[in-house]
């Protein structure tokens, strides 16, 4: 299965989860209802997934942790926030070239339509 079509499958799963609990819940629970929605779906699905970071080929732990990584392809971060902003569009970036992974999708549960919280964010490695 390739990330456009995990991502279409996850995209899905968001916005029903969104239509059922609306805006306005912390992070944390539209992460762990989408974690469980994917993994229902049958995909490989992890989440708070430590990330580490290579310098000088040494292995650090520096505490970065995706919030769910399906099918070890796709990178999703949840948020519930007023608005997405540079900030969180560069700690997606980070985390796909540090895991040298290809798709992320960046999710702000807190919209009143979901698709407008969505970013489909690309590594171009």
């Amino acid at each position: 299965m390739t990330e456009n079509e995990i991502s279409n499958i996850v995209i899905g799963l968001a916005i029903e989860i969104h239509k059922k609990l609306g805006p306005g819940l912390l992070e944390n629970v539209y992460k762990e209802c989408l974690f469980y929605k994917i993994k229902q779906r049958g995909l490989f699905v992890e989440k708070e997934k430590s990330l580490p970071l290579v310098f000088e080929e040494v292995k650090l732990d520096c505490g970065y942790r995706i919030d769910i990584l399906a099918e070890n392809k796709l990178l999703i971060e949840i948020k519930s926030v007023e608005s997405l902003t540079v900030n969180h569009l560069a700690q997606t970036l980070t985390y796909l070239r540090l895991g040298k992974f290809k798709l992320g999708l960046l999710i702000n549960f807190n919209e009143i339509l979901l698709k407008n919280g969505i970013r489909r964010v690309v590594n171009n490695l």
